[in-house]
């Protein structure tokens, strides 16, 4: 791929499109997303609003660190208190589709309300190619997927999308990112995904049960980091395990620790993680979050699982 090109190319395809209408880009701090903002500034400057939605989902204190980073590259960042409404949106679902579908709705609700608030016309979002493959084969609906599954946005939601990345897979839009600017700690990031901490609990989405798995991901970033795994994260079973605590029996959470290496998200292999590694993360889990007695470690590749557990 010749980048310069790319870059010009959607550059100027996003001008073409947008023209002189207001538009706003869905950023979530995610690589896709950051990489779609910084084209859509470049292309349309102050007709550009650019909304990080804070749904409650995401990872600890992601909404303060993505603005400050946006800031030091001169793009100002519009964050949305939308908490309530997902986990309205997730009560009670406990269906892995249908807490995705329930995520997607509230999603451009919450993004239709500010486009007209706004009078954008546009929504610029991070769609990849590996989001439209696993949609269209039936493994599982992406939330920023609409067109693709017979959803018009415009008649929805009263806004058009705008994907200048739905043909390039993750290690393609990396080079992206950074050619456009964006510092290591978001072209190089691991991916997360849309609907956030909501696919890394499994049963119903709570947010005593979200902070509970939030608190087990920081762990697992930290320790895992210098593997620089394509992605790693935790997850938070439905079941609960029997523990020992002060020599009385406990009935406690259960944390799934998976990491695996990948390079395009359509297949992937477990992380050959040291045993060392393994029983730190295991200690430091059960001893800093008290509900959690049983920590394991996933070996599944994909296929014939899912990278993510929802």
């Amino acid at each position: 791929m010749n980048l310069k090109a790319f870059i010009s190319d959607k550059i100027d395809e996003i001008k073409k499109t947008a023209g002189k209408e207001k538009t706003i880009s869905a950023l979530s701090g995610g690589v896709d997303s950051s990489a779609c903002t910084v084209l859509a500034a470049r292309a349309l400057g102050a007709n550009l609003k650019n909304i990080f939605i804070d749904d409650g989902l995401m990872r600890e204190k992601e909404p303060e660190s993505v603005r400050g980073i946006f800031k030091g590259l001169g793009i100002k960042v519009d964050i949305i208190d939308a908490r309530d409404e997902f986990f309205a949106a997730l009560e009670g679902q406990i269906d892995p589709e249908e807490k995705r579908k329930a995520f997607r709705h509230t999603f451009y609700s919450v993004f239709g309300k500010a486009v007209r608030q706004s009078g954008a016309r546009f929504l610029v979002q991070g769609t990849i190619k590996a989001d439209i493959l696993e949609t269209k084969g039936g493994v599982k609906t992406q939330h920023n997927i609409l067109e693709q599954i017979g959803i018009d946005p415009d008649k929805g939601y009263g806004f058009k999308v705008i994907e200048p990345l739905k043909d390039l897979f993750k290690d393609e839009v990396r080079l992206v990112a950074k050619a456009v600017g964006l510092p290591r700690e978001i072209h190089t990031r691991m991916p997360f995904p849309g609907p956030g901490l909501a696919t890394r609990v499994v049963g119903e989405v709570t947010p005593a049960r979200v902070a509970l798995v939030r608190k087990a991901t920081v762990i697992v970033e930290e320790e895992i980091a210098r593997f620089k795994p394509f992605q790693a994260f935790a997850v938070l079973l439905n079941d609960q395990g029997t523990g020992v605590v002060g020599g009385k029996r406990r009935f406690g959470n259960i944390i799934v620790i998976r990491s695996v290496e990948s390079t395009n998200a359509l297949k992937a292999e477990p992380t050959n993680v040291p045993w060392a590694v393994l029983t730190r993360m295991a200690k430091r889990i059960t001893t800093e979050i008290s509900q959690v007695t049983r920590v394991v470690y996933e070996l599944t590749p994909k296929p014939p699982a899912t990278i993510e557990y929802i």
